[in-house]
């Protein structure tokens, strides 16, 4: 059984609204050295399958991730 982490991010040039907003937040708290925040998604689950890598590359492209406009990275343990 492994245990898959999937981090999907919008892609550089991409508006991240929320992460902007985040910034934004952090900044007229005091934290004025944040910028550049962007924010995406954490997918953990387990998977019993074989070929983990290409299988979980395959729900990315598939539904996971919009690869239009969202990259992501892969973890596996």
């Amino acid at each position: 059984m492994a245990k898959v982490k999937v981090h999907v991010f919008l892609k550089p040039g991409v508006l991240d609204v929320q992460g902007k907003a985040v910034e934004g937040a952090l900044n007229g708290l005091g934290w004025t050295g944040v910028s550049e925040a962007r924010v995406g998604k954490l997918i953990q689950f387990d998977y019993a399958g074989d070929d983990v890598e290409a299988e979980v590359k395959k729900m990315c492209d598939t539904l996971l991730a919009n690869t239009v406009i969202e990259s992501y990275r892969i973890e596996v343990e």
